[in-house]
C-alpha cells in the first residue's frame, strides 16, 4: 500500500457537469469523501489542483492578455481551488489541512511553500495542498505535480481521468480500435508521444522510483483501490 501520494486533480473535475459555475458542491464533497477515506488508511496526502474551471490560456489569447500575467492568473486560480477543497475537508470531516502557495501567500489563507514544513505536515497527518503551480510562468500543473512529488518523496502520483480507464495508444473517444495500455515506461511514453503528462514533468521524474497511476475517477472508490496497490488503470514508471 502506498504511504505517501500526490493527488493531481483537474480544475474541470471540481465543477463536474455544471457549466454555469466554477465549483460544484457535490463534486467537492465527493473528493472530500475520497480524501477522508485515504486519510483514515494512514496515507499521507498532498494535492495539486489545476485551474481549468476558472481560467484557460485560450481565454487569455482571446482577451489579449500577455502570456506571463495570464499564467499568473492561472496560478491564482489553483489557490482558489485548493482553498475550496481544503475548506470542504475541514467543514465536512474536521480534517487538519494546510494550503501552501508557490506564489506570494495570502495572509490567513495560504502559506509560502517550504519543503521541510510541508514534509513535517504530511508526517503529522495534515492534508497538504500545493497551490500556485511552480511559482514561475510557462509551467503547467503537471510539472508542478512532478516537482512537488519529487521534493516531498512521494511514492506515486495519482491522476484520475474522466471517461477513460487509463492510457490508450490513441484517443479512444475518436478511434474505436484504440488499444488500452496496462503499463509503460516514461521513455516509452515520450517515444509514443502520448499526451499523458507534459514532457517537462516526465523529465523530472523519469529516473526516480515515483510511479504515475492513471485511472478512471468516475468511481471514487478507484482512488482507494489504487492506494491499496490494486492493479487497475495504467501504471507508468521507470523501467
Amino acid at each position: 500500500m502506498y504511504r505517501r501520494i500526490l493527488l493531481k486533480l483537474s480544475g474541470e473535475a471540481l465543477k463536474g457537469g455544471n457549466q454555469k459555475q466554477i465549483l460544484d458542491v457535490s463534486c467537492l464533497k465527493s473528493f472530500a469523501d475520497v480524501i477522508k477515506k485515504l486519510h483514515d488508511d494512514k496515507v499521507e496526502i498532498c494535492i495539486v489542483i489545476g485551474a481549468g474551471n476558472i481560467w484557460r490560456g485560450k481565454l487569455a489569447k482571446d482577451i489579449g492578455i500577455e502570456p506571463v500575467p495570464a499564467d499568473f492568473m492561472g496560478m491564482l486560480g489553483t489557490v482558489i481551488n485548493a482553498v475550496a477543497l481544503s475548506s470542504s475537508l475541514k467543514e465536512n470531516y474536521q480534517l487538519d489541512t494546510v494550503v501552501y502557495s508557490a506564489i506570494p501567500a495570502i495572509d490567513g489563507v495560504s502559506k509560502p511553500y517550504n519543503i521541510k514544513e510541508a514534509d513535517e505536515d504530511l508526517k503529522n497527518g495534515k492534508i497538504v495542498f500545493l497551490a500556485g503551480g511552480t511559482g514561475k510562468p510557462f509551467f503547467t500543473t503537471d510539472t508542478a505535480a512532478a516537482l512537488r512529488a519529487k521534493e516531498l518523496h512521494c511514492e506515486a502520483i495519482f491522476m484520475g481521468k474522466n471517461g477513460v480507464e487509463g492510457v490508450y495508444d490513441k484517443d479512444p473517444t475518436q478511434f474505436k480500435d484504440a488499444k488500452f495500455i496496462k503499463s509503460l515506461s516514461f521513455d516509452k511514453m515520450i517515444e509514443m508521444n502520448l499526451q499523458i503528462m507534459d514532457i517537462s514533468a516526465v523529465e523530472l521524474i523519469k529516473d526516480t522510483d515515483i510511479k504515475v497511476r492513471i485511472f478512471s475517477m468516475s468511481e471514487p472508490v478507484n482512488f482507494i483501490k489504487v492506494a491499496h496497490a490494486e492493479d487497475i488503470g495504467t501504471t507508468m514508471e521507470r523501467k
